[in-house]
């Protein structure tokens, strides 16, 4: 299926995303190719929100709840309301940071609470009337998540605020991953604070199940995962690039290089719990349209541990049941990785709503 993004060159410049097929340096059937200039372009777009089904599918339903109908989380029933550990707060929909630690502390009002945003424009502010009651609600300023409400009963001897926040609005970055994550710049916060920041116990993962743009949007954003590269691995050639494997001969699937926290997730976790749930690994070299082996669902290993594991994790999920057909996925060694180009890297977060045939099937 052709997943090449074409820019018809007409009055007005219309880009059309095609589903999930693309080549820097083809023309083809009159369209030209997205170029390094149309790359930066796109790196500074402001973020733009998913449509309602994009979010609907990508949030929990109590996320969805919160920061899309204002709702309110139970008091005391929040991931984060007695959550003190290093770190920051970002939004669940944007990854914009929202709230530092070390502004956080114990209100006993049942919910996060914050002495300030981490920085002032992080946040906005609306009158809320709902309740019979006037408060002042909160929302990110990026995706205009619905966070909670602010109170003037905080400590008055730091600005006198509480910014009362439910924990389904956000996802906690810790400390040692922050950097990692793309969040160093606020490091020397803590640094300053006297925290001391630790570095992480990491690890490395190469994983294939389809296109890799569904993929890296649904792997970025596990807890414990600290970066993740879209690129090429499994095949012949050491330098492949999304050309050579539109071919099909080099043998290369498109697969995701996720690098992770032991601390806080565990390789056979990431397979069991996230990476047989996110594509469907029954289905022998093709995943929704996306037909030929670079498509296939394979876990490449680094060493023999992984590779165990990764056998381990097979019959787990085999003989749980949860999918009814055989699992397919094959386990081979890393082989010949080279990084996809830079339009493909984290393309469901320049290309909110563009295509994707992975989501999370629900398990029990």
């Amino acid at each position: 299926m052709n997943r090449e993004p074409h820019i018809w060159l007409c009055f007005v410049m219309t880009i059309i995303l095609g589903a999930c097929s693309r080549s820097e340096s083809e023309r083809e059937n009159g369209t030209v190719v997205i170029t390094g200039s149309d790359v930066h372009a796109m790196e500074r777009r402001t973020f733009v929100k998913p449509s309602d089904e994009e979010l609907r599918r990508r949030l929990t339903p109590e996320q969805y709840r919160v920061t899309q109908m204002n709702g309110t989380e139970r008091p005391y029933s929040g991931e984060y309301d007695d959550h003190f550990e290093p770190g920051i707060y970002v939004d669940v929909v944007s990854g914009k940071p929202l709230f530092s630690s070390l502004d956080k502390y114990d209100s006993g009002c049942g919910w996060p609470a914050f002495t300030r945003p981490i920085d002032e424009e992080a946040v906005t502010e609306n009158q809320d009337r709902s309740h019979g009651m006037v408060r002042t609600e909160i929302r990110s300023r990026t995706a205009d998540s619905h966070l909670g409400h602010a109170f003037d009963d905080g400590p008055a001897d730091d600005g006198g605020l509480r910014y009362c926040i439910n924990s389904a609005a956000m996802r906690f970055v810790p400390l040692a991953d922050m950097d990692g994550a793309g969040y160093g710049h606020y490091l020397d916060r803590f640094k300053k604070a006297g925290i001391e920041v630790p570095p992480a116990e990491t690890e490395t993962a190469v994983l294939a199940g389809g296109c890799f743009w569904g993929m890296q949007e649904i792997l970025r954003a596990i807890d414990g995962v600290i970066e993740t590269r879209a690129g090429y691995c499994g095949g012949n050639r050491p330098d492949a690039t999304y050309a050579d494997v539109k071919r099909g001969n080099t043998g290369h699937a498109e697969s995701v290089k996720i690098v992770f926290d032991t601390g806080r997730i565990g390789f056979q976790q990431l397979l069991t719990d996230w990476f047989f749930r996110m594509h469907d690994p029954t289905t022998l070299n093709r995943q929704g349209n996306d037909i030929g082996d670079s498509y296939r669902s394979t876990i490449f290993y680094f060493n023999d541990r992984q590779k165990t594991l990764a056998h381990d994790a097979i019959r787990e999920v085999n003989s749980s049941g949860r999918w009814l057909a055989p699992i397919v996925t094959t386990v081979e060694p890393v082989r010949n990785w080279s990084d996809a180009e830079d339009y493909h890297q984290d393309y469901l977060q320049k290309n909110p709503g563009g295509y994707t045939c992975h989501w999370l099937r629900e398990w029990d």
